[in-house]
């Protein structure tokens, strides 16, 4: 088959009076992505064509060539500069171009030599890109009520074209009105790639009712969805306006029930002390808006009150009223001693619990949150007494509890001054019991080593210093608090102390002597019986030959065998001595 030379083309392209030249044509491609340029909307009969070449738009009226496909010839790629590599030839004449960036933005032609004819069509090729991601930056903390303030900034990364961006409360778009609302907007384009990037701050005065509102920001693209950032919240602070006060307990209320008081404020943040007024005593807490009464008694009924303590002013009140029906039930009680109680040691404390109540009652002890056998007595107050005393009187269902706590006081006495041989048998060991207090101090006349201290309870203490005599010595003692002042001596001898070193050493050889001492003497006094019995039998036996030999009565030999075991025992005796 003939083939076109160069020289022929271009004749054509001057001579040919059929040259058709096409409207111009948009086409919108997708940044990044393979671009498919069309060659007369793809309406190209392969089988017709001589010649398809394609080529672009430089700029200032020059063309660039691309590629070229002849009859029945493979495609000829001629690009150079950034579309080399990037283009190639579809099945149906279009143009491939790969890795689309903003700089395809120009006009590519398709020219078409078919027969004697020649036909160009241009396309225009357009890129667009979505924005990278949506998101609000610089948050604001909290919102002031009635202040404009910055909440955010919205930021639309890296689009073609720029992208707009629409602010949305609870879903709803925010349009600026100069007043509590105001939106600026700012595009910056980046010089390497050509991509836009959107800025959006929105500036908002907020209400009361902004409290729990999402804001938002979204943008439509002229390609793709619509893209909407994650909803934010802020903390709208406002100050308290109203506050009010709820009673919460149990309808009808009745003796021996709980009442908690609670006290609700509207302003953000909300506050977090508050004073209870209950019928003229004022009670304040912290870090609670709640306030329990427990075992409520026909003295409950009344007023009731809660106040901010910042603001004493703003305050509400409700009334708590005991159900009448329940008050032929009663149960009061009044204990002599409350509180803190502080009483010398040694000195006689009165104790007495009143009970006023309509039935019978039953009534327990606790100490320290041990249950007492019965209720304490005074008599004489030691240190021991010292601690949480409560008293518990139950009918029924209804229950009262009273308490007190109990601190004994006195100056220190010092009850035993000891001394005892340390483990090594070289030192004394010097041990000091004392009571009283607060807790008395202890020190001593002299320097020692192995300083020890016991803990201090129920008002005793028991400290111990370890010395090493060179000489007799006296040691004191002394202990104190701020009701007064004790001091002992105790008296540490050098010779004791080297006998009983001495001793100490000996124990074990003293021991072994003493052993062998006693096993010798049971010895010896088993055979000193043996032998006295054998001699009393030789005796008797020789005793009663004789009488039958002379004729004596039987009175003569009991005589004699009294006399023998006088004998006997005084030996015996002798023997055990």
């Amino acid at each position: 088959m003939h083939l076109l030379s160069a020289s022929c083309v271009c004749a054509l392209f001057v001579t040919a009076l059929l040259c058709q030249v096409s409207g111009l044509e948009t086409v919108i491609g997708l940044y990044g992505e393979t671009l498919e340029i069309p060659c007369n909307n793809g309406a190209i009969k392969a089988d017709d064509v001589l010649i398809l070449k394609w080529k672009y738009d430089k700029g200032e009226g020059l063309p660039g060539d691309l590629l070229v496909k002849q009859k029945n010839q493979n495609v000829s790629i001629s690009a150079t500069d950034e579309y080399k590599g990037r283009v190639s030839l579809a099945a149906n004449s279009s143009l491939l171009l790969s890795e689309a960036t903003l700089s395809d933005q120009r006009t590519f032609t398709c020219m078409v030599v078919a027969g004697a004819d020649i036909a160009e069509y241009p396309v225009n090729m357009v890129i667009y890109k979505t924005p990278a991601g949506l998101e609000i930056l610089d948050k604001a903390e909290e919102i002031a009520i009635g202040k404009l303030t910055k909440l955010g900034t919205c930021v639309a990364n890296d689009a073609s074209p720029a992208a707009n961006i629409t602010w949305l409360k609870n879903n709803k778009p925010l349009a600026a009105d100069g007043k509590g609302v105001s939106i600026q907007a700012s595009v910056l384009v980046d010089p390497d790639t050509g991509l836009s990037t959107t800025t959006s701050i929105l500036e908002y005065s907020a209400e009361k009712e902004d409290t729990d509102a999402q804001f938002s920001c979204s943008t439509q693209h002229s390609v793709g969805p619509e893209l909407v950032s994650s909803p934010v919240t802020f903390s709208i602070t406002y100050s308290t306006e109203n506050i009010v006060l709820q009673v919460i307990a149990q309808d009808p209320l009745l003796e021996g029930d709980n009442v908690t008081l609670k006290c609700m404020a509207d302003g953000n943040p909300a506050p977090t002390s508050f004073n209870f007024h209950l019928k003229g005593e004022v009670v304040t807490v912290e870090d609670t808006d709640s306030y329990t009464i427990s075992n409520v008694s026909r003295e409950t009924t009344g007023e009731y009150k809660c106040s901010l303590v910042d603001e004493p002013t703003m305050e509400d009140a409700e009334n708590v009223v005991l159900n009448v029906s329940n008050q032929n039930k009663y149960l009061d009680i009044n204990l002599s001693l409350s509180g803190n109680v502080v009483s010398s040691a040694g000195k006689t404390l009165d104790l007495n619990l009143q009970i006023d109540a309509s039935g019978d009652t039953k009534v327990s002890w606790t100490k320290d949150n041990v249950k007492l056998d019965k209720k304490p007595e005074f008599s004489k107050v030691t240190y021991s007494d010292a601690g949480r005393y409560e008293s518990q009187v139950t009918m029924g269902l209804l229950s009262r509890k009273a308490s007190f706590e109990l601190a004994v006081e006195g100056a220190p006495v010092i009850k035993h001054l000891t001394k005892q041989l340390g483990g090594d048998g070289s030192h004394k060991v010097l041990i000091c019991e004392a009571e009283g207090s607060p807790k008395p101090i202890v020190s001593w006349s002299i320097n020692g080593t192995s300083l020890d201290e016991s803990l201090f309870v129920n008002g005793k203490i028991t400290h111990k210093i370890t010395v090493e005599p060179r000489a007799n010595l006296t040691v004191s003692c002394t202990v104190s608090n701020e009701f007064g002042v004790d001091t002992r001596a105790i008296t540490v001898n050098i010779h004791s102390l080297l006998s009983d070193v001495k001793i100490h050493k000996q124990d074990s050889a003293d021991d072994s002597d003493q052993t062998k001492l006693v096993v010798g003497v049971v010895v010896g006094l088993l055979v000193a019986a043996i032998v006295i019995g054998i001699s009393y039998f030789v005796y008797s036996k020789k005793s009663k030959q004789g009488s039958w030999k002379t004729g004596e009565k039987e009175c003569g030999s009991s005589e004699e065998e009294k006399k023998l075991e006088e004998k006997v025992e005084e030996n015996s005796q002798k023997a055990e001595v």
